[in-house]
C-alpha cells in the first residue's frame, strides 16, 4: 500500500528534526472513516491532460479509506467494462463513461454530479 505524500510541514506533525534524544516520535496514523454513500459528494470529470491524448473519466471527492476507494473503483471498472485505477483519492476510468458512472453511483445512493468539461 502506497503512502500518501506530505504536502506541507504541518502534515509531518510540525517537527522535522531534533537533536534532543528525549523526544519520542509517535506515528499514529488515524485513518479516516469512510462516509456513507449519502454523505459523499462526488464529482465526475473528463480529462485529457497528462494522459497522452487519451480521455479519462476521473471521480473526485471520495472521503474514506483507500481500501473502500479501491473497492468502489473495481465495481465501476466492471460495470463500464474498461480499465482504470484508484490513487491519490481519485478513481480514474479509461474513456468517456461519465453518464454511465453518474447513473451507477446514483443507483448506489451516492451524491454525485457531472463536473468539468
Amino acid at each position: 500500500m502506497a503512502k500518501s505524500k506530505a504536502n506541507s510541514l504541518d502534515a509531518l506533525g510540525g517537527l522535522v528534526f531534533s537533536t534532543n534524544r528525549e523526544i519520542s516520535f509517535s506515528n499514529d496514523e488515524s485513518e479516516m472513516e469512510t462516509l456513507t454513500p449519502k454523505e459523499q459528494d462526488l464529482r465526475v470529470w473528463l480529462e485529457k491532460n497528462h494522459r497522452g491524448g487519451k480521455t479519462a473519466s476521473v471521480i473526485k471527492g471520495f472521503v474514506g479509506k483507500i481500501e473502500d476507494l479501491e473497492a468502489l473503483a473495481k465495481i465501476i471498472k466492471n460495470k463500464c467494462g474498461t480499465g482504470g485505477s484508484a490513487k491519490d483519492m481519485e478513481i480514474i476510468i479509461q474513456g468517456d463513461h461519465r453518464d454511465k458512472i453518474v447513473t451507477l453511483l446514483q443507483q448506489m445512493n451516492y451524491k454525485v454530479k457531472k463536473a468539468g468539461a
